[in-house]
């Protein structure tokens, strides 16, 4: 873990999201300060035809740089790492990317329960989850995993989802550290960096 562990509350961001979750990273990533002190993997829901879009799109709207995660690749501060379409995505004990393609979980290769368990592994109480709008429950049992290991849970207020059904069923099935409306979810993150 030599790149991403630091004495700072948040070693890593994880983000999640399906359906109607561009809408709010599209209102994020603009607002998010560029010296970001650890690394965001973001994990959504998409085909693989669309590979490079997200990428690009997100690219557009921030100084931060965006890629899509790559096998063995270390996490770094500052950088965002796509989940590539098709593949799970796991971080590894040394806080580099594994990618797998075993079967679907909860219907989704990339699953966000996947990420979010192997984040709150390998981070603890230093990682931070982010469930957004989707129309799936992938996400609660990761995110329960976060709770396990003392990590900050973070959920968008289902009123303020386009798809609120996973945000409804995280916030049924877990217990959160914070429920953010979507303008808020920036500045949270922002405040992240110390």
């Amino acid at each position: 873990m030599a790149q991403t562990v630091k004495s700072g509350s948040c070693a890593a961001l994880i983000i999640g999201g399906s359906a109607g979750s561009l809408d709010v990273l599209l209102e994020i990533f603009p607002n998010l300060k560029n010296d970001l002190n650890f690394p965001i993997v973001l994990v959504v829901h998409r085909k693989a035809s669309n590979e490079s879009l997200l990428t690009d799109l997100l690219q557009s709207r921030t100084k931060l740089k965006v890629r899509e995660a790559e096998e063995k690749e270390f996490l770094t501060a500052g950088k965002v790492f796509i989940a590539p379409a098709d593949y799970h995505t796991l971080i590894e004990d040394d806080g580099s990317i594994s990618l797998d393609y075993s079967e679907k979980v909860n219907y989704s290769r990339p699953s966000i329960d996947v990420t979010f368990q192997a984040a709150a592994e390998v981070f603890k109480e230093k990682v931070v989850c982010i469930l957004l709008s989707g129309s799936n429950a992938d996400g609660v049992e990761g995110l329960k995993s976060v709770n396990n290991y003392g990590g900050k849970v973070v959920i968008q207020n289902p009123n303020t989802a386009i798809m609120p059904y996973m945000p409804q069923q995280a916030v049924l099935g877990v217990r959160p550290h914070v429920i953010l409306d979507s303008h808020e979810m920036a500045d949270f993150i922002n405040n992240l960096n110390d």
